[in-house]
C-alpha cells in the first residue's frame, strides 16, 4: 500500500502501474464483481428474499408515471412544432471521468446518437446543431440542419476531452446563432454538463438575461452534482434542470426532450408559414446541389419556386429561402397537436370481480392477458372504445402508432 501511494504521488509510473494502483487493494474475484456491479440488479421482496429486479415492470411503471404527468396538462398547452435546437456537449476533462461506464463521454455520445434520431422522428420539421466546450472555449461542431447522419458522424470524430468548461462562452455562441432564427421557430438549447464549475470571461448572469430576452429555452442535464448556476439558467429561461443518477436515468432524461415542450406563454404567437412541397428529381438527371455546391446525379428534390436542387428534406432552400417539406413530415407532426388520451389502468379489484367479463386477449397483439395460473395480468383499457390492451401495446400505441386500434375499428365498422 505504501509503495502504491508513493507511485501515485510521484506520477511517473506507466499506464499499467496506474491501473494496478486503482484496484491494487482488491483481489481478482473482487474486481470482477466490482466491474459487473451485479448487486444493483437485486431487490428484497416481502418475505426478505433477494430477487432479480423485474426491469420490464419497472420500465412500464416509469412509462405510466410519465404519461400521467404529461396528460395532466396536455389539454391546456401550446407546443412548438418547428424547433431549432442546439445540443451543447461538455468535453472538458470532467467528461473523461469513469463513474459512468466506460466513461462519461462514451455514455453521452451513445445516447446523443439515440436522441438525435428520436428527435428527428418526432420533430420532422425541426433542425439541430451541436456545440462543444473544450479548454474553456465553445466550438460549433455542426451548423443547424436537418440531417441526423451528418451530426452523428461529426460528433463521433470529436470526442477528445481536455481543459476546463465555460458555460458563458457556450451560451454566447448559441445566442449568436439562434438570434438569426425566424420568429415562428422555437429556440432551444440542451446542455449536457459534466463539470462542477464554469470558467467564464465575464458575468454569466448578464448572459443568462440575454438568452431570456432572445426567447431561448435552456435545459441542462448534469452528470455530476447539482450546480446553482445551471439551476438558475433553467429557471430564468423556462427550461428544465436534472441530474443523471446512472446511465439508464441519463437515457430517460435526454429522451424526455425529444417531444415538443410546452411553448412559453409570452412567446407563443401563432404564425402562418409558407412552405413548398418539392418533387423528387429523375434518377438520371444531373444538376448542381445548392446544399453542397457540387454536381450530383439522380436523387434530390427540386424547389417549386426557384427550381434549385436540394439533397434532403426538410430543409430551407439556399436560393429563395422557402421551407421545403414533404407531406409525411406534416403528418408525423400532427399527433403532437392532438395526442391520444392515456389509457386507464385496470385495477386488481376489477380483475378479480367474478361478474366482470374481462377480455381474454389484448386487442392489439392478440396475446393472452392472463398470467400463468390463469390469473389476470396487468392491462389497460381505452376510455373511449373500452378495448383492453397489454402494457407493451399501450407503449407502442402512445409512442409510435398514435392511434387507438379499437377506436379506428369502430370508426370503420
Amino acid at each position: 500500500m505504501k509503495n502504491g501511494a508513493g507511485r501515485r504521488i510521484n506520477g511517473g509510473a506507466e499506464e499499467d502501474d496506474d491501473e494496478d494502483d486503482v484496484n491494487g487493494d482488491l483481489d481478482a474475484w473482487e474486481r470482477t464483481y466490482t466491474d459487473e456491479r451485479s448487486w444493483e440488479s437485486l431487490q428484497e421482496d416481502e418475505s426478505g428474499m433477494l430477487r432479480p429486479i423485474d426491469n420490464q415492470a419497472l420500465y412500464h411503471s416509469q412509462y405510466r408515471r410519465r404519461l400521467r404527468s404529461l396528460s395532466s396538462t396536455a389539454a391546456r398547452i401550446q407546443k412548438g412544432l418547428i424547433r431549432y435546437l442546439y445540443i451543447v456537449i461538455d468535453l472538458s476533462r470532467a467528461a473523461s471521468e469513469m463513474d459512468f461506464r466506460p466513461s462519461r463521454i462514451a455514455v453521452i455520445a451513445k445516447h446523443v446518437e439515440t436522441f438525435i434520431r428520436e428527435f428527428f422522428y418526432q420533430n420532422p420539421l425541426s433542425q439541430v446543431g451541436i456545440v462543444t466546450i473544450k479548454d474553456g472555449v465553445a466550438h460549433c461542431l455542426t451548423d443547424i440542419g436537418g440531417s441526423p447522419e451528418s451530426h452523428i458522424n461529426a460528433l463521433m470524430k470529436k470526442l477528445e476531452c481536455s481543459g476546463d468548461s465555460s458555460l458563458q462562452n457556450a451560451l454566447d455562441l448559441v445566442d449568436g446563432y439562434l438570434n438569426q432564427i425566424p420568429s415562428y421557430g422555437h429556440r432551444e438549447v440542451l446542455i449536457l454538463y459534466s463539470a462542477l464549475s464554469t470558467c467564464d470571461p465575464g458575468d454569466i448572469i448578464d448572459t443568462i438575461q440575454k438568452c431570456r430576452k432572445s426567447k431561448i429555452r435552456c435545459s441542462v442535464i448534469g452528470l455530476a452534482a447539482e450546480m446553482f448556476i445551471c439551476k438558475h439558467l433553467c429557471q430564468e429561461t423556462g427550461g428544465t434542470y436534472s441530474v443523471a443518477l446512472d446511465e439508464s436515468h441519463f437515457k430517460e432524461l435526454i429522451l424526455e426532450h425529444a417531444p415538443p415542450p410546452p411553448a412559453i406563454a409570452e412567446f407563443a404567437v401563432a404564425n402562418l408559414i409558407k412552405m413548398g412541397f418539392p418533387q423528387r428529381a429523375a434518377e438520371g438527371s444531373i444538376s448542381i446541389c445548392s446544399c453542397h455546391k457540387e454536381a450530383k446525379v439522380g436523387a434530390g428534390y427540386t424547389c417549386p419556386r426557384c427550381k434549385a436542387r436540394a439533397c434532403e428534406l426538410p430543409t430551407e432552400c439556399r436560393v429563395c429561402g422557402l421551407t421545403l417539406v414533404s407531406s409525411p413530415h406534416l403528418a408525423r407532426s400532427y399527433h403532437h397537436l392532438f395526442p391520444i388520451a392515456p389509457f386507464d389502468e385496470v385495477t386488481s379489484s376489477h380483475l378479480n370481480n367474478p361478474n366482470c367479463k374481462l377480455q381474454r386477449n389484448c386487442f392489439g397483439c392478440q396475446q393472452s392477458l392472463l398470467d400463468p395460473g390463469n390469473k389476470p395480468g396487468p392491462a389497460v383499457v381505452c376510455p373511449k372504445c373500452k378495448r383492453y390492451f397489454c402494457l407493451d401495446c399501450d407503449i407502442y400505441i402512445h409512442e409510435s402508432l398514435h392511434n387507438c386500434p379499437g377506436c379506428d375499428s369502430l370508426r370503420h365498422s
